[in-house]
């Protein structure tokens, strides 16, 4: 699938890294040094902008090396990029830790997922089917 992509970011375009990647870096399109202060999120700039193909999303996902080594995660989980969006992608990062986090020019902030959607039609009822599970939240399935 081909994805139109401009790119004012002054980096190469992202790329998946290897052939069984299922999303490709994208980096911070910032002039100086940035600091990320514990407890602290920030907006990120990547200077990409992409027509994501309709039925498709483009998901921004955070990176496991920069959760895991530094408790930087992307602040509401997963960014969701509709296929009618044409603005500046953005990553909203927060700091987790204990200590200030640098961002670099170029530095590899989260991933982008292309996937498929599906638009439901909602249909409002009275009640809903019977299940075993039934209304047992969350832990009601097993021990752990």
């Amino acid at each position: 699938m081909k994805v139109r992509i401009i790119n004012k970011s002054g980096f190469d375009l992202p790329k998946y890294e290897t052939s069984g990647a299922a999303g490709f870096d994208i980096r911070a399109s910032i002039k100086n040094e940035d600091i990320i202060r514990p407890g602290e999120t920030v907006i990120v700039p990547t200077g990409l902008y992409i027509a994501v193909p309709k039925g498709y999303e483009l998901q921004i996902r955070g990176r496991s090396g920069l959760a895991m080594k530094h408790a930087i995660s992307i602040t509401h989980g997963v960014g969701t990029i509709d296929s009618d969006y044409r603005g500046e992608i953005k990553v909203f990062l927060t700091n987790h830790g204990l200590l200030p986090f640098d961002i670099k020019p170029g530095d590899r902030v989260a991933q982008g997922i292309v996937a498929p959607v599906v638009q439901a039609e909602l249909e409002e009822v009275n009640e809903l089917d019977e299940t075993e599970r039934g209304t047992g939240g969350f832990g009601s399935t097993g021990r752990n």
